[in-house]
């Protein structure tokens, strides 16, 4: 469930991207350069920009639904851990360093009472 809903997000941040790129902001943009404009000329201009601004509309919200929906769908699991935090939980440190070999214990002196 949860790489269907991954896969639906890339479809969607995909198809979003496409539509802010195809839209004409103040000095024409790539809808008139990529053959959109025979289909300003069929639907009207004003229907085209309000069509692919209810499209943005549309992806946006949906981008946005998906994505709780995928952090609802992971957070019932627990919390996610990365495969490091994973072994440094396995790995046990040692009690005390020990010494490096060829090296000689430090001494101690003997504690004189005053």
């Amino acid at each position: 469930m949860l790489v269907a809903l991954v896969v639906l997000i890339l479809i969607v941040c995909l198809l979003l991207a496409l539509v802010v790129l195809a839209q004409n902001p103040k000095g024409g943009g790539i809808s008139s350069q990529f053959g959109a404009g025979g289909a300003a000329n069929l639907m009207g201009v004003k229907r085209t920009g309000d069509l692919l601004e209810k499209l943005t509309w549309g992806f946006a919200i949906a981008l946005i639904v998906l994505s709780l929906g995928t952090h609802m769908i992971s957070g019932s699991e627990g919390p996610a851990r990365s495969i490091n935090q994973q072994r440094a939980q396995q790995v046990k440190l040692p009690a005390s360093p020990a010494p490096a070999p060829g090296a000689t214990a430090p001494a101690t002196a003997p504690a004189t009472p005053q």
